[in-house]
């Protein structure tokens, strides 16, 4: 039986945690959101740390608590880096964040977003389409072969991603957060639905992919669906709370971190949420 209250207080002692240690979280991500990604990193309580050479990945993911892969801009180098690092955190056992952003688009993606079902990612964080085509290249539930990817966008709803999000968790044994107006986030047996965050936040770039990086900051701290539901959910308290303050894209962005940095671990848990047990697959 699923315990809200239980669920809400891990939370608060995963951002207490985080803000206790300063864990580092290196990630290997989109060149067009590094900025972002690492302020949001630090706004949390965590570190940041940003590579892309195959030796200098290997050292963080042996360093640091754990990381992100983000793929959203290849480098030709990434061929050789991110299956390698991969390997190496599956092997080590330290937790890592797969974002696999704008699956379907190119041979070298769709190789390494392959390559990495068998190094089972502990967080897997999409937009719905991105979150179906993966499944479908995995060949899990819910999964469709043609991507629905428009570029970094999605055309499907997080509702329609359900069962993919689902699927996959199941395989890695870790969490999905399925990004969107709601947001979803599923271990495979329970699944959560997350309120808030704001419609500045798909004008400007790197919501998502610094999402990414905040969930490998909290899972240093705590479980892969704990970790997963927190990030999700201050993004949602500090979106919701930066609109209420600014009348245009570029000033939320900046509003944005300073309420990531002001939310408090009470904030995130009473944020609005539903959370119930996966019934199906």
């Amino acid at each position: 039986m699923v315990n809200k209250q239980e669920i809400q207080s891990k939370m608060m002692q995963a951002v207490e945690a985080v803000r206790g240690t300063n864990p580092m979280a290196g990630s290997i991500t989109n060149t067009v959101t590094i900025n972002l990604v690492a302020n949001a990193q630090l706004a949390v309580g965590g570190s940041a740390a940003m590579v892309y050479l195959p030796d200098e990945a290997e050292f963080l993911a042996k360093a640091g608590g754990a990381m992100c892969i983000n793929v959203g801009t290849l480098l030709p180098i990434y061929e050789e880096t991110l299956p390698y690092v991969a390997k190496v955190l599956h092997e080590t056992g330290k937790p890592w964040v797969l974002d696999p952003v704008a699956v379907g688009i190119g041979s070298l993606r769709t190789k390494l977003l392959q390559q990495f079902k068998a190094y089972k990612p502990t967080i897997i964080r999409g937009n719905a389409s991105e979150i179906i085509a993966l499944a479908g290249l995995w060949g899990l539930d819910g999964g469709t072969e043609q991507s629905n990817v428009r570029g970094v966008d999605s055309t499907d709803s997080v509702s329609g991603a359900k069962v993919a999000a689902i699927a996959l968790a199941k395989w890695t044994g870790g969490a999905v957060a399925v990004s969107g107006e709601t947001d979803l986030v599923t271990d495979g047996s329970i699944m959560a639905v997350s309120y808030g965050g704001s419609h500045f936040m798909e004008k400007i770039t790197g919501a998502g992919c610094s999402l990414g990086g905040v969930a490998a900051v909290y899972a240093t701290a705590t479980s892969p669906f704990i970790a997963a539901l927190t990030a999700t959910t201050v993004y949602n308290v500090a979106g919701k709370r930066a609109e209420l303050k600014v009348d245009g894209p570029g000033s939320f962005q900046v509003q944005f971190i300073d309420e990531l940095y002001k939310t408090t671990a009470e904030d995130i848990a009473n944020n609005s949420l539903d959370i119930e047990e996966v019934s199906f697959l």
